[in-house]
């Protein structure tokens, strides 16, 4: 049976870049077709406020556009310096706000996760994962640093879903966030 094609939002959150990347998954996973990516910036200048609302409103708009089936939020890992892990993770709490406001499905990955899907091991540098990204699309250029992540983590999903769905995705340790007459439920 083929089952329609699943659209996936990747989502790299960063308080000053925060990446995004769509695509389309079919055939359970195994082909995969680019549809948009790119990165959303705020300005030095701005408050945290202004940053966080840039990064929500942002995404909603690209998530109106696309109409994502599900979402896809690269886990914070604890930074050396708690004060930037404080920060980030208030970026992806934006990021999955707005996901959640959308009615999306909201799944999660840690970074190290990401680089084994992609490339094949988890210390991969961000040179190797632009490139398989690259590969795994089809695209004539590499995309930028953080859309590229953002690319790399939807098609993490894709595989995840690939053949065993949410048996596959328990077992790489994500979780989904569902939502209940209008309440987010873990």
């Amino acid at each position: 049976m083929n089952h329609p094609a699943r659209v996936i939002l990747g989502i790299d959150p960063g308080l000053r870049v925060t990446g995004f990347g769509v695509i389309a998954a079919a055939n359970a996973g195994r082909r995969l077709r680019y549809l948009a990516s790119g990165c959303i910036r705020s300005y030095g200048d701005d408050t945290l406020p202004e940053r966080l609302l840039t990064i929500a409103r942002d995404l909603q708009a690209i998530m109106q556009e696309h109409r994502p089936d599900d979402v896809v939020v690269e886990k914070v890992f604890v930074n050396v310096n708690p004060q930037s892990t404080l920060l980030l993770g208030q970026a992806r709490g934006a990021a999955i706000t707005a996901a959640a406001l959308s009615g999306a499905c909201i799944y999660e990955y840690t970074a190290l996760q990401v680089k084994q899907s992609v490339v094949g091991h988890g210390k991969a540098g961000k040179a190797q994962v632009q490139e398989m990204v690259r590969r795994l699309l089809h695209l004539t250029a590499a995309p930028q640093a953080d859309a590229a992540d953002a690319l790399a983590t939807a098609i993490t999903h894709a595989h995840a879903r690939q053949g065993l769905g949410t048996v596959a995705a328990e077992l790489l340790g994500t979780r989904k966030v569902r939502q209940r007459s209008g309440r987010v439920v873990g």
